[in-house]
């Protein structure tokens, strides 16, 4: 576990719930662009067909990293994909609630990094290629949810070295912050303090060892990473 694990914990909250419940689930597949680019993969086995329901992610405890933090890049991996996620931070227990309803149970948003070894289909990735340690950077702030008003309409980048390598924003979802909230709560309880991310945006780019990353979403925040090369 990296020794900076525990400090990604210590996230400052403006609104309830206070404190981080420590679980952190990620919506795959919920970018519209990337379920296109499947193609016809959608289709073959096992699944023969597109997902009906959301398909999460959790990002384990040894993932969450700081803001600052050193990303590692396996041996043998000559690229990391590093996007930049919407986390919604729940703040009221949400089970099987309708998606007029789901932002009442939302306190807040929060940056989330989304780091992982590349993968030629997001199907059913192994764990080896997404659950690293360090590989789920988290804000150092929750903005309330009441000064996001349009969370489905938010903007944001990646910059490596500088540069803007990747701009996307929440828009084009199978399932807005909303509709995702609900249809996660028909078959799991949210607690106070879960962070439901709402997926990465087709494209994210592919960052090399020696790199230095910034991610940012408008009105939500920033955080700042560096990629090194795993120890020998």
């Amino acid at each position: 576990m990296l020794a900076n694990s525990a400090a990604a914990c210590a996230v400052v909250l403006d609104a309830p719930p206070w404190r981080l419940s420590g679980m952190v689930y990620a919506a795959l597949l919920n970018h519209r662009a990337e379920l296109d680019a499947l193609g016809a993969a959608a289709y073959e086995p096992p699944y023969k067909a597109p997902p009906r329901a959301p398909v999460l992610e959790v990002k384990p405890r040894h993932t969450h990293a700081a803001d600052g933090a050193v990303v590692r890049v396996p041996r043998g991996v000559p690229a990391l994909c590093i996007g930049a996620s919407l986390g919604i931070v729940i703040g009221a227990v949400a089970r099987r609630v309708e998606a007029a309803r789901a932002l009442s149970h939302v306190a807040g948003y929060l940056l989330l990094g989304d780091v992982s070894v590349p993968v030629p289909n997001h199907y059913r990735p192994g764990a080896r290629f997404k659950t690293r340690d360090g590989f789920c950077p988290l804000g150092a702030r929750v903005v309330p949810a009441a000064s996001v008003a349009q969370p489905d309409a938010l903007h944001g980048r990646v910059q490596v070295d500088g540069r803007t390598v990747h701009g996307f924003d929440t828009t084009g979802r199978v399932r807005g912050v909303a509709q995702l909230v609900a249809d996660v709560s028909e078959f799991m309880t949210l607690q106070p303090g879960d962070v439901l991310a709402l997926g990465v945006s087709h494209g994210a780019p592919l960052v090399a060892a020696g790199s230095d990353v910034v991610l940012a979403i408008d009105g939500v925040g920033a955080l700042s990473l560096r990629v090194e090369a795993e120890a020998p």
